[in-house]
C-alpha cells in the first residue's frame, strides 16, 4: 500500500465530536467528582470555569489523592500514532475502552482516526451520544435491545458507519432474527473474527469455520460481510514470528474470500487488527498485502497508546522494537499524600485500590514532592501493597520521606487507569491544570 498524503485520506470528520465534547465544559464542578477543590462542591462553578482559572494542581486546593494527566505527553502520545499511522497508510480507529472519554475520542479524531473502537453496548451509545460516526465494535452483538437501537441508529443516520464482529454461525442467527424482528432497513456490516489460536480468547479457530460463518452472513438480509480482522495480542505464547504467523493468517484469509466473490459489491474491505503491543507487525503484515476486488481499509486499533504508562506496555510498545519510528511517553500521574510513618521502613499514602490501577502491576513511586514544594526521585520508595484507600510503602531507613509529602506514581494498564476517576485534570509541566477529562464507564 502507498503511504497516504497529507489529507489523511481515512480520517473522519471531527468538527461535530468536538463541538458536543466541548459541552461537558458546562457541567457543574460538584461533589461527583473526587479530586477536585473543596470550594467547588458546591457545583457553583463548571468544568469549564474551573479549567479556565489556570489553578496549579499542588498549590491551587487539589486535595489528594488525585491524578493528572500531562498535557505535553497526550499530544505526544497523540502525534506519535497519527505520524505511525499516516507513513504505514494505515486507517486507525483507536480503543475508546481505555479512556472512555469523549474529548479525548474528539482529539484522536482531530488527529486524523477514521473512528472509534468499542468493545460493548454501553460504550457505543456514549460514543454515539457525541456524534463519532465511525464505530467498529470489537465483540459479536447478539443481544437484541442493542442490535435494535444500532439498527435504528442506522436507518436514522446514513452517515452512520458500524462494523462488529461475527465469529459463529450460532451470532448470525442471532443477529438476523434481532434485525428482522426490528425491521432493519439497512444490514449491518460484520467481519468474520479470526481467533488467535487455540487458547485464546474469541474468534473462529479455523479458517473452515471463517468459511462457514461467512456463508451464514450471506444467507441473510439483515447482515453484510464487510471483511475480516481479529486481536494479534490473543496470540498464545506471542512472539515476533507467532504473530506475523497469525498476521499472515489473517491476510490470506481476506484474499481467499475475495477470491472467492465474497466481497462482490463492496467499496472496500475492512481489514483490522492491532492492539498497542504488535502495531509494528500489522504495519509490515498489512503493507504486504497483495491486491483485492476493491480498495482495503487497513485498520488499527490500539487503544493504551494514548496515555501509555509505566508497566505492561512501557514493556511491550513496539517503538522498543523499532525506536527510530518514534516513541510514547507514560502521561498519569497519580498523587498521593503521605498520612502515617508508623515506623521506620514503612509509609502509608492516601491512595489504594480505590485510586490506582493495580490489576496488572502495582503502582511504582517516581516522584516526591516536600513540603517546601522541591521535588526529588523517589528512590528509595517501593508499594509492597494495596488497601482500598492505602498504598502501603517500603522506604530505605534513610529516606527522607515526612507525614505531608506528596508522592507522584506511575502506574500500569491505562484502561484500568482511567476507569478509576470520572474526571482527570490535564496539567501542564509546571502544574497548571488547563482542562478536565471526563470519563464515562
Amino acid at each position: 500500500m502507498a503511504a497516504p498524503d497529507a489529507a489523511a485520506p481515512f480520517a473522519a470528520p471531527a468538527a461535530a465530536v468536538t463541538a458536543a465534547a466541548a459541552r461537558i465544559a458546562d457541567e457543574p464542578a460538584d461533589h461527583r467528582f473526587k479530586g477536585l477543590p473543596p470550594d467547588t462542591a458546591t457545583g457553583a462553578s463548571t468544568l469549564g470555569a474551573l479549567a479556565a482559572e489556570r489553578r496549579n494542581l499542588f498549590t491551587g486546593g487539589f486535595p489528594t489523592p488525585c491524578i493528572a494527566l500531562s498535557a505535553e505527553r497526550l499530544e505526544h502520545n497523540l502525534a506519535a500514532l497519527e505520524s505511525f499511522t499516516a507513513r504505514h497508510g494505515l486507517a486507525f480507529a483507536p480503543h475508546g475502552k481505555t479512556s472512555m472519554a469523549p474529548q479525548l475520542f474528539a482529539r484522536q479524531l482531530e488527529h486524523g482516526a477514521w473512528g472509534i473502537t468499542l468493545a460493548v453496548p454501553h460504550q457505543v451509545w456514549v460514543a454515539r451520544a457525541f456524534g463519532v460516526p465511525r464505530i467498529f465494535l470489537a465483540n459479536e452483538l447478539v443481544d437484541a435491545a442493542a442490535l435494535r437501537r444500532i439498527s435504528a441508529d442506522l436507518d436514522a443516520d446514513p452517515d452512520f458507519r458500524f462494523l462488529c464482529y461475527v465469529d459463529s454461525v450460532r451470532g448470525v442467527a442471532l443477529m438476523d432474527e434481532a434485525l428482522r424482528a426490528a425491521g432493519a432497513r439497512r444490514p449491518v456490516d460484520v467481519v468474520v473474527e479470526l481467533g488467535a489460536g487455540e487458547g485464546a480468547r474469541t474468534g473462529a479457530r479455523t479458517e473452515a469455520e471463517c468459511a462457514a460463518v461467512a456463508d451464514a452472513v450471506a444467507a441473510t438480509g439483515t447482515l453484510r460481510l464487510a471483511g475480516v480482522a481479529g486481536y494479534e495480542g490473543e496470540v498464545p505464547g506471542a512472539d515476533p514470528e507467532s504473530v506475523r504467523s497469525w498476521l499472515d493468517r489473517l491476510t490470506a484469509l481476506a484474499a481467499a474470500f475475495d477470491a472467492e466473490g465474497r466481497f462482490a459489491g463492496l467499496e472496500e474491505i475492512v481489514v483490522s487488527a492491532g492492539g498497542s503491543a504488535w502495531f509494528d507487525a500489522v504495519a509490515d503484515a498489512f503493507g504486504a498485502l497483495p491486491p483485492l476486488s476493491a480498495p482495503v481499509l487497513p485498520l488499527l486499533r490500539s487503544g493504551a497508546y494514548v496515555s501509555h504508562d509505566e508497566g505492561h506496555y512501557r514493556a511491550l510498545t513496539p517503538f522498543n522494537r523499532v525506536p527510530d519510528e518514534g516513541g510514547l511517553q507514560a502521561a498519569i500521574t497519580l498523587w498521593a499524600q503521605v498520612v502515617s510513618r508508623p515506623e521506620p521502613g514503612q509509609a502509608f499514602v492516601n491512595a489504594g485500590k480505590r485510586d490506582a490501577a493495580y490489576d496488572l502491576h502495582l503502582p511504582t513511586a517516581h516522584t516526591v514532592r516536600g513540603a517546601d514544594g522541591r521535588t526529588r526521585p523517589a528512590d528509595g520508595i517501593t508499594v509492597t501493597s494495596a488497601s482500598d484507600q492505602h498504598l502501603w510503602l517500603r522506604t530505605d531507613e534513610q529516606t527522607p520521606v515526612e507525614v505531608g509529602d506528596w508522592i507522584g506514581f506511575g502506574m500500569s494498564h491505562p484502561c484500568t487507569m482511567f476507569d478509576k476517576w470520572q474526571l482527570l485534570p490535564v496539567v501542564t509541566a509546571d502544574g497548571t491544570v488547563t482542562d478536565l477529562v471526563r470519563t464515562y464507564f
